[in-house]
């Protein structure tokens, strides 16, 4: 039997640090599920943040009963590779698990919102910060 080639391996293709936070953002749902207690979640939109622009996602839940909840997020404005940014979904994941949707600050107009309405997890967690 004659021996097969093997293929020449390539080098892995670095990811840009803005194609990682939007996979890392997109991997997280499962976890973004769990703490808003939904039986599913779905990450519809992600962008990543930029100097002139705030970095967004939009989350989809499903509860029992097929009840579905679309929020939408905002983070800070930066780099995608700025150490605050790596934190996104992990503020994400606060704030749906605090049951805090009803109302404060941290809810701020957006006409890209399906409601109209996002979530600004930066005023949120120095809200939370400056509670405790």
């Amino acid at each position: 039997m004659p021996l097969l080639p093997v293929p020449a391996r390539r080098p892995a293709v670095p990811q840009d640090t803005a194609q990682a936070f939007v996979t890392r953002l997109r991997a997280s749902a499962p976890a973004l599920a769990a703490a808003a207690g939904a039986e599913s979640a779905v990450v519809r939109e992600v962008v990543p943040p930029a100097r002139h622009r705030r970095s967004r996602c939009r989350v989809v839940l499903r509860s029992s009963g097929g009840v579905q909840t679309d929020l939408t997020f905002l983070g800070p404005v930066s780099s995608a590779a700025a150490a605050p940014e790596r934190a996104f979904d992990l503020l994400i994941r606060a704030w749906l698990a605090s049951e805090l949707g009803g109302g404060g600050d941290w809810l701020v107009p957006d006409e890209d919102s399906p409601d109209g309405v996002a979530v600004d997890v930066t005023a949120w967690s120095a809200a939370a910060r400056s509670a405790d």
